[in-house]
């Protein structure tokens, strides 16, 4: 079944579903619990106190994780483009063909269909015939053009960090730029903002990561009398290193771009996770109300953009009083393909007949139910891919191109992990071969250097003839 027929089919009829499709009874269809999913920017698992972080203050994050369920292996893709196809759609890249940014290596050709993220059915569209109000902040840095941007992809409103080519038409930015002027427009400090197809003007002291909390808050308490979805991608932790609210000592030093700052961003971060947690306590729906934070890759400039579990891990922690049992870090694997079914499993409802999904719903993990888990998780970059169960690790593997094996034994973190891609012990070659069995269903785009050299131009020459219908075209 296809994105459009399922969205005639379904209609508000699954409301009344009571049964999820791994067996566990689902909440009841007056009290359906409410989703917030954040996504931070460019943040690796390793950079939050309870990942081990010793430089990094993230107390409310911290508490997240030990009231609730942190996960020490999650998966997305190396870099944001395929991550947030990923994350929306459940699906891997060889079924949503996103497997890297258009024009680059491995990547879809430039307004291509299958880079319209409107032809794909979404996590947001999967809920909305549930009863669920929803909405989008932050960071969009996908197609679409006002007046359906965002909302085609299944979201009531939006509050979004607007480039040029998302502003309405006559409009032009007057607030700040990440350089100089007329470049890009600023995402931080008097930033470019649309909320709702309409540009919202800024001041020199508004800051956009609060512009988009503000509006998660407000949101939540609008429809704190009925079930609502929040997908929050963030702005936060992706350079320009700017000062924060907390830091800012001049009006100079606002666009003052340190990599020294990325501590203060870090934290600012976490802060703003506990206001919006704040908010759900202040309207009574703490219990009832799933929180899923996690991030798009690993760390800028050290580990995003490589095909390797540096650059995939990403911390996953979820929290839910009435709903997700508090556990020590689990040893299971997640990956950001298994959002989208676990939202659905929470909400009572069954994924659409005949439509590829990729993920594992873990709500019965989270609920402290017994039963299969994932054996392995799976992430790719362009024409390389990534492979992890428990105990074996696969990176950097192509066509043609032989990635490197590890036996990391208990460890997580990417200490200890001892290459065996050389070794012919029986178990590594029996891990090899089961390795071999997974990923034979998996297939990456073939690329040779003729047609990443043809594509990287034809992305290029279509940028700049149509910035308006492309804007994912603008990496970063």
């Amino acid at each position: 079944m296809q994105r459009r027929q399922f969205l005639r089919a379904t209609g508000t009829a699954m409301v009344g579903v009571l049964w999820t499709r791994s067996g566990v009874p689902a909440a009841s269809p007056k009290q359906p619990p409410n989703f917030v999913v954040i996504m931070a920017d460019d943040l690796g698992a390793k950079e939050l106190a309870c990942y081990g972080n010793t430089e990094h203050r993230t107390p409310n994050l911290d508490e997240l994780a030990e009231t609730g369920m942190q996960f020490k292996t999650c998966y997305a893709t190396p870099i944001c483009h395929p991550t947030r196809f990923e994350i929306m759609t459940g699906q891997y890249g060889h079924h949503n063909k996103i497997y890297q940014f258009p024009g680059r290596r491995g990547g879809p050709v430039a307004g291509s269909l299958e880079d319209n993220i409107a032809r794909h059915l979404t996590f947001a569209q999967v809920l909305r015939p549930l009863g669920y109000a929803t909405a989008h902040a932050g960071k969009w840095q996908l197609t679409g053009a006002i007046p359906t941007l965002v909302r085609e992809c299944g979201f009531d409103e939006y509050c979004m960090w607007a480039y040029k080519h998302n502003l309405p038409p006559g409009v032009e930015h007057t607030g700040g730029w990440e350089g100089r002027p007329g470049s890009k427009t600023s995402r931080y400090w008097h930033p470019s903002i649309v909320k709702n197809a309409q540009y919202l003007p800024t001041g020199p002291d508004d800051y956009g990561p609060d512009v988009f909390t503000d509006f998660v808050v407000d949101f939540i308490t609008r429809h704190r009398n009925e079930p609502f979805f929040v997908y929050y991608p963030m702005c936060l932790t992706h350079g320009p290193f700017y000062v924060t609210p907390e830091t800012v000592r001049s009006e100079q030093g606002k666009f003052e771009n340190l990599r020294s700052n990325f501590k203060a961003n870090v934290e600012y971060m976490d802060k703003l996770v506990g206001r919006i947690v704040k908010a759900l306590d202040a309207s009574g729906l703490r219990e009832n109300t799933v929180v899923l934070f996690t991030g798009d890759n690993g760390t800028g400039g050290q580990g995003k953009g490589q095909p390797t579990e540096l650059g995939a891990r990403v911390p996953m922690i979820a929290n839910c009083p009435g709903l997700v049992k508090p556990s020590k870090a689990s040893d299971e694997l997640v990956d950001l393909s298994d959002i989208l079914p676990t939202l659905v499993d929470f909400a009572g409802g069954t994924l659409p007949e005949g439509h590829e999904i990729d993920g594992r719903s873990f709500a019965p993990l989270l609920q402290g139910h017994n039963g299969p888990t994932r054996e392995w998780i799976y992430s790719y970059l362009g024409d390389r891919q990534i492979l992890r169960t428990k105990r074996w690790l696969l990176e950097d593997n192509g066509p043609g191109h032989p990635g490197r094996f590890f036996d990391c034994g208990d460890s997580r973190d990417g200490t200890g992990y001892k290459d065996v891609t050389d070794s012919t012990a029986p178990e590594v070659l029996t891990a090899k071969k089961r390795f071999r069995e997974i990923l034979a269903d998996k297939p990456l785009p073939i690329v040779t250097e003729e047609l990443a050299a043809s594509r990287k131009n034809r992305a290029s020459k279509k940028l700049k003839g149509d910035r308006r219908k492309n804007p994912a075209k603008e990496p970063d």
